[in-house]
């Protein structure tokens, strides 16, 4: 069965661009090299850093979504 390409954007899950896919991809790999380091060693910074990133996607899209809407 062949089926329909969903088009829509998922709020919960941007689009990246290549900037913010390689963004969290060096948060991510600093996250590991802290984890490797101790398990107990805080993290916080970087997983806040990740969001924003993310959060700046979802705000593109909407902005991108609502700009869609008016043509």
């Amino acid at each position: 069965m062949v089926s329909k390409k969903n088009t829509e954007p998922d709020p919960k899950n941007p689009k990246l661009t290549a900037g913010e896919k390689a963004q969290v991809g060096w948060y991510v790999a600093r996250m590991c090299k802290r984890g490797i380091a101790s398990e107990t060693v805080y993290q916080g910074d970087l997983e806040k850093k990740v969001d924003r990133v993310i959060d700046r996607a979802r705000k593109r899209a909407e902005k991108n979504a609502e700009q869609d809407k008016r043509k």
